[in-house]
C-alpha cells in the first residue's frame, strides 16, 4: 500500500541520542506549510505530561504549523522544569521552520520522571528541520521516530474525491487505490486523510503509552474538527485496551491545512469524509492493538443486544482487560466461564439465562449453560490463528460495541519488567 503525506505537510524523524541506542529515531517532526486547523482529545489522568498541557492550551486553533514529538522520555512528572522544557522544545521548532511558538504542538513518549536531554532535542530539530520532505520515506521515519518499545510503525491513508462541485465521487478508500487510476481522474479534488500512530503498552486511552497525529489537506472548521476528532476517538482509539493503564501522555492530534482547495466541507462532502477519517483511526486503533506487548493474540470483543452503546462498551473492556481471560486466549484455552463471569461483573444488568457466547465462531454457552462444543477443536481455531474473535450477544436492546485487546504473555512481563532497568 502507498502511505503519503497530504498535500502541504513534510515531515523527518531523526536519531538525535534520547534513546539508549544512539541510531534509533527518537524525535519527529511534522510541518504544515500553512496555518492549519489543529485540534486535540488528550488523557483524563489526572497527572498529565507537560505536553498534553502544552497542547490543551494550544488547542483547538485555525494557526497550527507544526508538531514536534520525541521517543524515549515522556516529560512526565518533571514539574516546572518539565513544562520549561515543553515549551523550549516548541520554541527550537518554531525558530527552526520560522514560525510563532505557540504555533507548534508538542507530543513525547517513553519514560515517566526523567528531564529532557535538552542539548540533543535541539541538535535533533535542527537536523530534522533541515530533513523534512514529501517522500514516503519521510512519512515513515515520522512514524518511527515515535515509537517506544512498539515492534513496527503504525501508518493509514486514505483518500476521498470530490467532483468539480463538490461531490464525493469515491470514499473510504485506501490511497493505493485512489492513485492507481490517476491518469483516468476527472476534474475535482482529491483529499487525504493520513495518520501515523505509536501504542503497544500501557494502552488504556479514555481521552482520553499511545499517540497519534492525523493530517489531512481537507478545508474544516475548528469546530467541526473538533467534534468529529472527539466522536471518532470515542469509537476507535478509546475501544483499544492492552493493559487497563492509562498513561499519562495519550494524546490524538488532528491537523487540517485546506492545502487540498475549496470552502470547508460540509454535507455529503463532509459525510464522505467523516466515513474515510474513522477508516484512518480505525485502522491506527486495530493496528496498536495487534502491536501489544508480546502479544500473539489479536482479540476483539464485539457485544449486541445491550440497553446502551456505553453498556456494551463496559461489557467489552471489561472482558478486555480479565487477565484470566488474556491468559486463557494465550493458553489456546476455550474456558468460557471467565468470559462469562467477566460480563457479569461489568456492571450492566442483564439476564443470564438469555446469554449467547461464541469464540471464533464456536457456540459456547446458550441458555445459562454450556453447549455440546468440542473443546480440542476449539483450541486449535485459537493456537492457528492470531485473530480472535469472542462475540456476546444479550437480550436487553439493539446496542453494540466493539473493543480491541491482546492476549497476555509470558513475554509482556518480560518487556515491561525490564523496561525501566
Amino acid at each position: 500500500m502507498e502511505f503519503r503525506l497530504p498535500q502541504g505537510f513534510r515531515s523527518a524523524g531523526v536519531a538525535c541520542g534520547i534513546k539508549t541506542k544512539a541510531d534509533v529515531l527518537d524525535l519527529t517532526l511534522i510541518v504544515s506549510d500553512r496555518p492549519a486547523v489543529g485540534v486535540g482529545v488528550y488523557t483524563t489522568n489526572l497527572v498529565q505530561a507537560a505536553p498534553v498541557l502544552w497542547d490543551r492550551q494550544h488547542t483547538p486553533t485555525s494557526r497550527a504549523r507544526a508538531v514536534a514529538a520525541n521517543s524515549g522520555n515522556a516529560n512526565a512528572c518533571t514539574g516546572q522544569r518539565g513544562l520549561e522544557d515543553c515549551r523550549r522544545m516548541a520554541e527550537l521548532a518554531a525558530q527552526a521552520i520560522g514560525v510563532q511558538t505557540d504555533e507548534v504542538l508538542v507530543l513525547s513518549t517513553g519514560i515517566i520522571g526523567h528531564y529532557l536531554p535538552m542539548e540533543r532535542i535541539a541538535a535533533g530539530i535542527q537536523q530534522a528541520a533541515k530533513q523534512l520532505g514529501q517522500a514516503e520515506a519521510d512519512l515513515l521515519a515520522a512514524a518511527r521516530g515515535i515509537m517506544t518499545t512498539d515492534t513496527r510503525p503504525k501508518l493509514a491513508c486514505r483518500a476521498v474525491r470530490l467532483d468539480p462541485n463538490g461531490k464525493p465521487l469515491t470514499s473510504d478508500k485506501e490511497v493505493g487505490a485512489a492513485s492507481s487510476s490517476a491518469g483516468k481522474k476527472s476534474a475535482g479534488r482529491e483529499i487525504v486523510i493520513t495518520g501515523m500512530a505509536k501504542g503497544a503498552g500501557m494502552i488504556a486511552p479514555h481521552l482520553a503509552t499511545m499517540l497519534a497525529v492525523v493530517l489531512t489537506d481537507a478545508p474544516l472548521d475548528p469546530a467541526a474538527a473538533q467534534d468529529l476528532l472527539c466522536e471518532t476517538a470515542e469509537e476507535t482509539f478509546n475501544c483499544v485496551t492492552i493493559d487497563g493503564h492509562m498513561s499519562t501522555n495519550d494524546t490524538v492530534l488532528f491537523l487540517a491545512n485546506g492545502a487540498a482547495g475549496g470552502q470547508p466541507l460540509s454535507g455529503p462532502a463532509f459525510e464522505a469524509f467523516r466515513t474515510a477519517f474513522r477508516g484512518v483511526c480505525e485502522d491506527l486503533a486495530k493496528a496498536i492493538a495487534a502491536d501489544g506487548e508480546g502479544a500473539s493474540h489479536l482479540i476483539t470483543i464485539l457485544v449486541r443486544g445491550c440497553r446502551s452503546q456505553d453498556d456494551a462498551r463496559r461489557i467489552a473492556r471489561t472482558v478486555a482487560e480479565s487477565l484470566l481471560v488474556k491468559t486463557a486466549i494465550a493458553g489456546a484455552d476455550p474456558n468460557w466461564g471467565r468470559i462469562v463471569s467477566a460480563a457479569g461483573y461489568a456492571g450492566p444488568r442483564f439476564d443470564p439465562q438469555r446469554l449467547v457466547l461464541r469464540l471464533n465462531g464456536f457456540l459456547l454457552f446458550a441458555d445459562g449453560q454450556p453447549t455440546d462444543f468440542n473443546p480440542q477443536e476449539v483450541s486449535q481455531s485459537l493456537r492457528q490463528n492470531r485473530d480472535t474473535l469472542i462475540e456476546l450477544e444479550l437480550a436487553e436492546g439493539q446496542a453494540e460495541a466493539a473493543v480491541w485487546t491482546t492476549d497476555l504473555t509470558t513475554e509482556y512481563v518480560h518487556i515491561n519488567a525490564d523496561y525501566h532497568t
